[in-house]
């Protein structure tokens, strides 16, 4: 089962990251300290975050809707 970094967005080797679940039930799979620190200590937006895949797709779908 090939699983996605919940912040930084890319895949996660099997047997490597973490799954954190919150008092709600939700999980958030994360690859590596870095992302881990970023989303739960510093709560920084991953699209706001430049080196996230999810930083690349949100800059090219806002270029895509200005091109319109």
């Amino acid at each position: 089962m090939k699983m996605k970094c919940s912040f930084c967005g890319n895949e996660i080797q099997a047997g490597t990251g973490k799954i954190y679940v919150k008092k709600e039930g939700s999980t958030t799979f994360l690859c590596s300290k870095k992302c881990e620190k970023n989303l739960l200590k510093l709560r920084r937006n991953p699209r706001k975050t430049r080196w996230t895949k999810h930083h690349r797709d949100f800059k090219e779908s806002e270029k895509k809707a200005v091109k319109q």
